[in-house]
């Protein structure tokens, strides 16, 4: 089955990602070809700016609705820089936290501000 391409650049039509409004219209395009099982190239073409904001709305809440492993095996970035890489782990590590337990993160959180 051809995996479905998704160009981040065509669906928000900037090359900055910063509103979580525009990552939630991402997410729904990565949700739909996930709900058909089908693998996701994600591309980041033109992009050159990302937050974290956009990235939760987008990336982050798949793992609300899939399991860690179909995102993994299903869902490939095109595109991106390393840079931009490692704000989407700091993000999907985020959420794994969250998910894992809320009261935990709100500690590390709580004590990050403090510094």
């Amino acid at each position: 089955m051809e995996p479905a391409k998704i160009s981040v650049y065509s669906i928000v039509g900037s090359s900055h990602c910063v509103l979580a409004e525009d990552g939630e219209r991402v997410y729904e395009k990565i949700k739909e070809a996930l709900e058909k099982e089908k693998h996701v190239e994600l591309s980041f073409l033109n992009i050159e700016l990302l937050t974290s904001a956009f990235l939760n709305a987008a990336i982050g809440r798949l793992y609300e609705n899939f399991p860690e492993e179909k995102i993994r095996k299903s869902l490939f970035l095109r595109n991106i820089s390393d840079k931009d890489r490692e704000l989407i782990k700091r993000v999907v590590n985020t959420v794994k936290i969250y998910q894992r337990s809320p009261e935990l993160l709100a500690k590390v959180i709580k004590e990050f501000l403090r510094k």
